[in-house]
């Protein structure tokens, strides 16, 4: 029997591209002078980056859950971090994040400016987007993470029944769907 548990419990495969694929839309709409065809442009990207945001976000959960429970199992390697050992970059660590916080910040303005609609931040997507970040900061990226015990959480994490997060997480892989993991946010992180 292998002893060890894997970094990531099999959501490399789902991982979308935020942040190459938002700045590529925002180009495309920003390449036209006229104001309609802008609106007609963002209109036809706002449900792909609404979805590719909020498949991030599952992936963001999915890592908390998974952090949580592989911290509550006995003492074992962590196999395949593929971040051990080399030098950490705060900066390049949590840009990605970063990102994803200033696009849910401008993201009600947009919404307004091109399809005159209103959107409303989920605070608790905003909260989770925070700790995410705070996650990749006080484990310097994971470059110091040998064994399961070194794994630190964010202070605000709620931890609930790490049974469940499992079980979530399989769902999520098996749908091959991270944006599942969304529903979850209410198990890691309540807004007072």
């Amino acid at each position: 029997m292998t002893k060890g548990l894997e970094f990531d419990p099999g959501f490399a495969p789902y991982i979308l591209a935020f942040t190459g694929s938002v700045e590529y839309f925002y180009l495309d709409i920003n390449r036209f002078k006229n104001l309609s065809q802008k609106k007609m442009k963002f209109r036809q990207y706002y449900k792909k980056m609404l979805a590719l945001f909020n498949n991030n976000l599952g992936f963001y959960i999915g890592c908390l859950m998974w952090a949580a429970y592989i911290k509550a199992q006995p003492e074992q390697e962590i196999l395949n971090n593929g971040w051990y050992g080399l030098e950490f970059n705060e900066e390049e660590n949590v840009a990605d994040t970063n990102f994803m916080i200033k696009f849910l910040e401008l993201l009600p303005k947009d919404v307004k400016y091109f399809l005159g609609e209103d959107f409303v931040i989920d605070k608790t997507d905003l909260k989770i987007l925070e700790m995410y970040k705070e996650f990749l900061i006080i484990n310097k990226g994971f470059t110091n993470s040998k064994n399961n015990t070194d794994i630190l959480l964010p202070k605000d994490m709620i931890l609930s029944d790490i049974n469940i997060y499992k079980e979530k997480i399989d769902e999520a892989i098996k749908s091959e769907d991270l944006s599942k993991l969304v529903e979850c946010k209410e198990l890691i992180c309540k807004i007072n």
